[in-house]
């Protein structure tokens, strides 16, 4: 018993009846609850955890050998006073004390609002501090921060939707936007408070920023993680682990000021380019509009460009200030000192896309830049450019990366290393922003900017022109710094909510073009968007499930599925591998007999994952396959039709969802080749929440592959590229699949918003025989010989800029 974690994960008040105490947690097999206060025995109840909520999962559940259990306890009217609220588990003589907290604690809980902290980051060297959770009450809920003095903190604070927080609370129907999202900047005091205020109620969150309260706070939280580990993976492996993470420690993360000048062209390159002539020398016009611009930042534009080593350029303004312009002299005297800058000038005050349009209108390059009147190219912008367009005549649209400057321009930060170009990224948020650079003849076929789409004009006029391109073309370097304003959208979202209704209906635009049924609504955050598509009939989905005993596994999983999915024509192919145990083949019978919808189908060969799914891939008469493991759980009622929606496109091959691991941390969110040096799963180990790089986690877009523990096809593409590689026995077989599916020219999309768990290893264990090593080994060799190019080339949906070392898409050491 002493070596198994018992222990309390999340515990609460019915929202409805608060004398109901409810515990949430791991409990020892075969024992029965005994709940008391002092010595006044309380009634109690228990019951194996039904698995209905995302948020009732739990960290480091997998290292005990109980259940997970929910138990209610009845709490008295008048709760005595200096006591303690203590449940054990008992089992004749043996009792084991499984929670206990103090009755003054207790009463304190016993209120209409119920709260939880899912992650709280403090950065001292930012002075920041970042929290998110949840809260509900059965009154309407409002939320601040004080700090010490009991004075309100002016703070960015967003209120979130939290369906699953909504499914929790069964007893009432709490509020939709219950979750938070909160950042504190500028912090100085130690002492601050999160307040929850609902009817006539408060509770108050601590948020202490002691550096030794939050050194015990990590202490206590990695030794959970490492016992953990320990106990899965045994002592070798915790030591390897424990190494890997000191070095990594140690070295700290990349410093970006510095990482930025080692990655800038010397001045010697600089020189070098300058003299460079190209067989092509396109002209460029940058285009720029201009509305009261500060003197200092427009001369600070002005000089980045007239330091371009690409010299075949004109600078068009358009002066949208209207009569009596600040500008007006400082722009008389440009045009007359570089015959390459022109202006044009209106009396009338100017909107932003009307006032580019006019920029525009009098340029004569072959290529069209756009800039904001208050940003920096870097010197190499041009050139890098003209280099891509001398190497690819097809190349019709053009972006780089870029990051941000602040309002003195000295600092640089916030690098964007982005993908190449990612449709479904691009239709989540506007990633692509500066630079972007279109052909002129194609920017007068897609037409100009529409001022219908004002403050998301540039994400309109970008899904137009990469419509019609023959070819988008990804610089992956930075090559424009993006002024940072305290009011820009990007800092103070508030400051401009029409801009991202804009980009909703700029999103909504492309669905119509291109004719997908579609409904695009606001994301997790502002200036993100979530795409969910129509479907008037919902095909038949055939659910190609592999199993080997574990039939507990098994059943979760089809009982997940049977409980929660809303989408309902589907059948399942339970693919039988081999299983050894009686009880197995019972539950088949058993599981036949009562669900029509299944039907087991026997493999008879070796091990082969590859193989075992092509098999059961036979059997299906469904026109999507969806793969998947027996030891995953749907969390979200819409799963199928979330995986679905994507994969009717018609450019669409393949796609994926986002999974956790049983302690809610990612376990996938789309796949990268080159990580540990073959492959592997990005944001690895992230805890849930947490939306990862420029919010990359909670954003639907393509990848070069996704897992094979959850993932749906069309029928006739997984023919069409003769299924799995069945050289392939157990490792990389789904990424060797999805590159296959690319070649053919389709998608493989990743959707966030199909959310499952996917209890890993479970059925197969660990590489940790000589055999198993020497095959894995032998499946690498398979791999790079299949794909060399994307190996030697890097994954086109990851920058080349960030590190294959870890899978957070940090930046790569210089």
């Amino acid at each position: 018993m002493q070596n198994d974690i018992y222990e309390v994960k999340r515990e609460r008040f019915d929202l409805v009846d608060d004398s109901i105490y409810i515990l949430q947690g791991m409990f020892p097999k075969k024992y029965d609850v005994r709940a008391k206060i002092g010595k006044q025995k309380l009634e109690s109840s228990v019951k194996l955890w039904d698995n209905t909520s995302v948020l009732e999962r739990f960290a480091d559940l997998d290292a005990a050998v109980g259940e997970k259990v929910t138990i209610q306890v009845k709490i008295p009217e008048k709760i005595p006073t200096h006591e303690k609220l203590t449940i054990e588990a008992v089992k004749d003589s043996d009792h084991i004390m499984w929670f206990t907290i103090t009755t003054r604690e207790l009463v304190r809980k016993q209120k209409r609002i119920q709260y939880f902290i899912e992650e709280e980051h403090v950065s001292f060297a930012d002075k920041t501090c970042k929290i998110r959770g949840w809260a509900v009450s059965t009154d309407p809920l409002d939320i601040s921060v004080w700090d010490a003095n009991r004075e309100k903190v002016n703070c960015n604070i967003q209120r979130l939707n939290r369906p699953d927080v909504v499914e929790l609370f069964k007893e009432y129907q709490v509020e939709e936007k219950c979750g938070f999202y909160i950042e504190l900047d500028h912090i100085s005091g130690k002492q601050y408070g999160l307040v929850m205020s609902a009817g006539d109620e408060d509770m108050i969150y601590n948020i202490s920023l002691s550096k030794s309260r939050i050194l015990s706070h990590k202490i206590v939280k990695y030794s959970k993680k490492g016992l953990r580990y320990l106990q899965n993976h045994g002592f070798k492996a915790f030591i390897n682990k424990a190494l890997i993470k000191i070095r990594q420690k140690k070295q700290g993360p990349v410093d970006y000021q510095k990482w930025l000048p080692k990655h800038l062209p010397t001045k010697e390159e600089l020189d070098r380019q300058r003299k460079e002539v190209f067989k092509v020398q396109p002209k460029f016009s940058i285009v720029v509009p201009l509305y009261k611009t500060p003197e200092r930042y427009l001369a600070a534009l002005i000089e980045s460009i007239e330091k371009q080593t690409y010299t075949n350029w004109e600078l068009c303004f358009s002066d949208g200030s209207g009569a009596g312009s600040p500008l007006k002299q400082y722009l008389d005297e440009l045009v007359k000192k570089d015959s390459r800058i022109k202006v044009i000038k209106s009396d009338v005050p100017k909107k932003i896309s009307e006032n580019t349009n006019r920029a525009i209108s009098i340029a004569t390059g072959d290529y069209i830049v756009f800039a904001d009147h208050d940003d920096v190219l870097t010197e190499h912008a041009l050139y890098e450019c003209a280099r891509a367009v001398n190497n690819n005549s097809d190349i019709d649209v053009i972006y780089s990366d870029e990051d941000k400057m602040s309002m003195d321009g000295n600092k640089f930060f916030q690098p964007h290393f982005k993908p190449d170009f990612n449709i479904d990224l691009l239709c989540s948020v506007n990633y692509i922003c500066h630079l972007f650079v279109v052909k002129n003849n194609l920017q007068k076929k897609v037409g100009l900017l529409r001022e219908e789409f004002d403050g998301a004009q540039d994400h309109d006029f970008i899904f137009r022109c990469v419509e019609k391109a023959k070819q988008v073309y990804h610089i992956p370097k930075i090559l424009y710094h993006w002024r940072s304003h305290e009011n820009s959208t990007s800092e103070n979202p508030e400051s401009k909510l029409y801009a991202f209704d804009a980009g909703k209906r700029a999103v909504q635009s492309h669905y119509d073009r291109m004719k997908f049924p579609a409904i695009v609504s606001e994301g997790e955050y502002l200036g993100l968007y979530r795409t969910t598509y129509i479907m008037d009939i919902k095909p038949l989905v055939s659910i190609v499930i592999p199993n080997k005993d574990h039939i507990d596994d098994l059943n979760r999983c089809i009982s997940s599925i049977e409980q929660k999915s809303e989408y309902e024509n589907y059948e399942y192919i339970i693919v039988e591998n081999n299983s050894e145990e009686q009880e197995t083949f019972e539950y088949y019978k058993q599981l036949e007999k009562e669900n029509s919808k299944v039907r087991v189908v026997y493999y008879k060969g070796k091990f082969n994952f590859s193989s075992i799914n092509n098999f059961g891939a036979k059997f299906a008469k469904g026109k999507y396959l969806w793969l998947l493991n027996n030891d995953t759980e749907i969390i979200n009622n819409n799963c199928i039709e979330e995986l679905v929606g994507y994969c009717t496109r018609e450019d669409v091959g393949v796609v994926g969802a986002r999974l956790y691991y049983e302690d809610d941390t990612i376990q996938h969110a789309g796949v990268v080749v080159g990580f540990g040096g073959i492959a592997g799963h990005c944001f690895v180990q992230q805890p849930r929440g947490s939306t990862g790089y420029f919010h990359r986690i909670i954003c639907a877009q393509d990848y070069s592959a996704v897992t094979a523990a959850c993932m749906m096809v069309k029928k006739s593409v997984y023919d069409a590229v003769g299924g799995m590689t069945e050289e392939l026995e157990v490792a990389f077989n789904d990424i060797d699949f999805c590159l296959k599916v690319r070649s053919l020219g389709k998608l493989v999309v990743y959707n966030p918003y199909a959310e499952l768990y996917h209890y890993e290893s479970k059925s197969r264990g660990l590489e940790d025989t000589p055999e198993k090593i020497r095959r894995f080994q032998g499946e690498i060799a398979i791999f790079e010989k299949r794909w060399p190019e994307i190996l030697r080339d890097g994954d086109p949906y990851y920058n080349p800029n960030l590190t294959l070392e870890s899978q957070d898409f940090s930046l790569k050491r210089i």
